[in-house]
């Protein structure tokens, strides 16, 4: 009999200490949003809520989400914009579930039984009614640059030491271009027509990060706009735009192909290679856009390499300043 309460006593006591060691097993971080969020040192079951920005960054962190948003191709097939070139990872040929787009589906959400959900001031659905399902940390994907994405994403999941093999990497590719090549007589843009309009970034995404790292200089209007924001142009402003070397990008996952990027400049601006000293010099450059956007630290040594060869194998002809 008292070999029984003795043990009833016992697992009394465990159960009440669980919470309390469950607790002591989370790490505590500020989110974008300036929110203080307990998160678990161990999650293993992450909620992904932006797929360029988010989940290829964890993908390359070492760990493969239970769930992500995720977009929708013509043919109704989801797929991770970007991951499938830069990771390998895709929902048809990986465990990761689809939960919806933009807004993403909140049942999904929930019936993935997340520990950790990881989300975007970009996706339309508040943080509150996601910390209801479980912790929810708000990264601002548009605000913070790659490498700033992955500080807080390493942050929340306990993965700073896989960030600093991959910043060394990082870091050495960028000593390399700036060895090889005199980045700070050459000035560069990145241009992008949309709506017969230019839109431009500070910082084109990594293509932006890896050019303003290498020391190459941009014209006065694209440092004029406030870092990590952009803005659109009029067609009038091409001749404060143009630079030594021009760089384009075109969607692949849209099917498109180089000369889509020449031809929504061309619609843009009738003519516009002869007001282009960059385009009257061949000096122009098209990359996709996946890689060129990737919030990936294989995207970024991917743009790396790129930028090398085609400034290190021509004789740049630069504009007088």
């Amino acid at each position: 009999m008292f070999r029984l309460i003795y043990v009833l006593l016992t697992a009394t006591l465990f159960l009440a200490a669980e919470p309390a060691a469950v607790l002591a097993e989370t790490r505590t971080v500020t989110d974008d949003l300036g929110r203080i969020v307990a998160v678990p040192k161990d999650a293993n079951r992450i909620v992904v809520l932006h797929d360029k920005n988010l989940t290829i960054p964890l993908i390359e962190l070492g760990i493969i989400p239970t769930a992500s948003h995720g977009r929708m191709s013509a043919q109704g097939i989801p797929f991770i914009r970007g991951s499938r070139t830069v990771t390998g990872h895709d929902f048809d040929v990986s465990p990761i579930r689809f939960i919806g787009s933009n807004p993403i589906d909140v049942e999904m959400v929930a019936a993935a039984d997340p520990d950790l959900i990881i989300s975007s001031p970009w996706m339309r659905i508040s943080a509150n009614q996601l910390s209801a399902i479980a912790p929810t940390v708000v990264i601002d994907t548009i605000g913070r640059d790659t490498p700033e994405v992955f500080t807080l994403l390493a942050e929340v999941t306990g993965k700073t030491d896989e960030l600093e093999i991959l910043q060394r990497r990082y870091n050495a590719q960028i000593a390399q271009l700036r060895q090889v090549v005199d980045t700070e007589a050459i000035t560069v843009n990145v241009l992008q027509a949309v709506n017969n309009e230019f839109y431009i970034q500070h910082t084109y995404s990594s293509l932006g990060r890896v050019l303003r790292d290498a020391g190459f200089v941009f014209p006065e209007a694209v440092n004029a706009i406030p870092e990590g924001t952009a803005t659109v142009m009029s067609p009038e402003m091409l001749p404060a735009l143009d630079a030594d070397i021009l760089f384009l990008t075109y969607r692949t996952d849209k099917g498109e192909r180089p000369a889509d990027a020449l031809n929504s400049l061309e619609r843009t601006v009738p003519g516009w290679c002869s007001f282009s000293h960059a385009c009257q010099h061949g000096q122009i450059h098209i990359l996709p856009r996946e890689e060129a956007t990737a919030a990936s630290y294989d995207g970024l040594m991917a743009v790396v390499l790129t930028v090398l060869v085609s400034t290190s194998s021509q004789q740049i002809t630069t504009k007088r300043r």
